[in-house]
């Protein structure tokens, strides 16, 4: 965890670019790299294209780690699998604001059963579709590339959105929430993503890729942020 001069900043990898067939071994190496949890992009083909896993997944990483597991629902109709998520061990579910029509009810269902409830937004939704439900979610999670893929690069605007989201927490009381960053977290864009308020950032190729070891990766990371501190 590094701590920046507002509050510490988390760094969630993402095993969507993982090596599934080396799973039990880079889930090791990233916590021996001191990540703070791993994330779970869960995919169905119809809310984005790929089908990646389900609830299955999220058991067997809980089996190999006792790192917070965030499950990223990427579906439709999140209100059918949130409950295997959460019986399979994940520490926090986040859903996307437009995948459901009963968000405030998704989000207290989550919260109620003891994990922490985030929400999520793509690039082309206003942050204004959260308003009602910003007091009681855990994290606003911002999309700062399209969902589906991993790899796309950062899309600029959402440094603004990072700065709105963090806003509108303060303004009604969740300091302590996080303001969560998936899609082109890496060395050129981690400073700017936390100077704009983020603190919970999730990372996959910038972790999982074939250039270095995961520990190099991670620590690339850190350095980044740290050197762009004053």
């Amino acid at each position: 965890m590094t701590v920046t001069a507002s509050r510490p900043v988390q760094i969630a990898p993402s095993i969507l670019s993982a090596d599934w067939t080396r799973l039990a071994e880079q889930v090791a190496d990233a916590e021996a790299a001191n990540v703070d949890w791993i994330t779970l992009d869960v995919m169905d083909g119809n809310f984005v294209p790929p089908i990646t896993f389900g609830a299955q997944m999220a058991s067997a990483v809980r089996s190999l780690t006792e790192l917070p597991i965030e499950a990223h629902l990427m579906v439709e109709h999140p209100e059918d699998h949130i409950g295997d998520f959460i019986a399979a061990g994940v520490n926090c579910v986040t859903i996307h604001i437009e995948s459901t029509r009963h968000p405030h009810r998704l989000l207290q269902q989550i919260a109620a059963a003891g994990v922490e409830a985030g929400v999520t937004l793509n690039p082309g939704t206003p942050l204004t579709e959260i308003d009602a439900v910003v007091p009681i979610c855990d994290r606003i999670q911002i999309m700062s590339v399209n969902p589906g893929w991993g790899g796309q690069q950062f899309i600029p605007e959402s440094l603004q959105r990072i700065a709105q989201a963090r806003r509108m927490l303060d303004a009604c009381g969740r300091e302590q929430a996080h303001v969560a960053v998936d899609g082109g977290v890496n060395e050129s864009t981690i400073a700017a993503i936390v100077e704009a308020g983020a603190n919970w950032l999730v990372a996959g190729s910038a972790v999982f890729n074939d250039r270095e070891s995961i520990a190099d990766a991670v620590a690339r990371l850190r350095r980044a942020l740290t050197n762009a501190q004053p």
